[in-house]
């Protein structure tokens, strides 16, 4: 677990070290990590959009060795790929995965994805790719729950053009950013500990706002005549 909070955390500067020492493999590596992040229930602690952010700062340093083009088209197919075996699996096995194997398949991440399902409907599947664990429960629930798969390649499709499509970006023009707060003067990469820990921040506040909301919600009284 060490290994991969220290790898979350310094994420650029490992992309960086495997791209000078395996070229090319590393559209691989890329494919690997979102494909399972968002196709395994057991891997809900891979690092999704804090990758999607470093891949793009990388890419912006033409030394780097990484092309933008095609690390988004590789970025695009994995999520897509992994939403849709998310869902067959849960089709064909998520009633008995939550059964057989509660301590992996957590009765409280598919209680908060169904909590989203409540709420927003099938477009759960496109707002679940900004939010981390739901990002990776959320078609398996989907696949559980036997959604229409067209329904749900639609919103599976527009959610990884949205995900990719927006941090991607997200990373390149504001990866390698230089400025000056009170007086110092502050480059995003030599920082980027700190980005990541704020991109995860933000990827958990809506989970910690609605968990605030259920908390401070006022709780039914039970009827003395019941």
């Amino acid at each position: 677990m060490k290994e991969i909070i220290d790898f979350i955390l310094h994420i650029q500067e490992h992309l960086t070290q495997f791209t000078s020492d395996y070229g090319g493999l590393v559209y691989a590596l890329l494919f690997l990590i979102v494909f399972c992040e968002t196709g395994l229930v057991v891997t809900p602690f891979l690092p999704g959009d804090s990758l999607l952010f470093a891949v793009g700062a990388l890419a912006a340093d033409p030394s780097a060795g990484l092309n933008v083009w095609i690390a988004a088209i590789v970025l695009l197919v994995a999520a897509i790929l992994g939403d849709t075996a998310n869902y067959w699996i849960g089709r064909k096995c998520g009633q008995w995965m939550m059964r057989k194997f509660p301590r992996i398949v957590k009765p409280e991440h598919i209680a908060k994805t169904n909590e989203f399902f409540v709420r927003y409907g099938g477009k759960t599947i496109i707002l679940a790719r900004f939010v981390p664990i739901v990002r990776t429960f959320a078609p398996f629930v989907a696949g559980s729950g036997e959604m229409d798969y067209k329904r749900f390649m639609s919103f599976n499709v527009i959610g990884a053009v949205l995900w990719v499509g927006l941090l991607l970006p997200a990373g390149w023009f504001l990866g390698n950013a230089e400025f000056t707060i009170g007086g110092r003067h502050i480059v995003v990469k030599d920082h980027f500990e700190i980005v990541v820990l704020a991109i995860i921040g933000i990827s958990v506040l809506p989970i910690i706002i609605e968990f605030v909301k259920a908390k401070m919600k006022p709780k039914a009284v039970p009827n003395a005549a019941e």
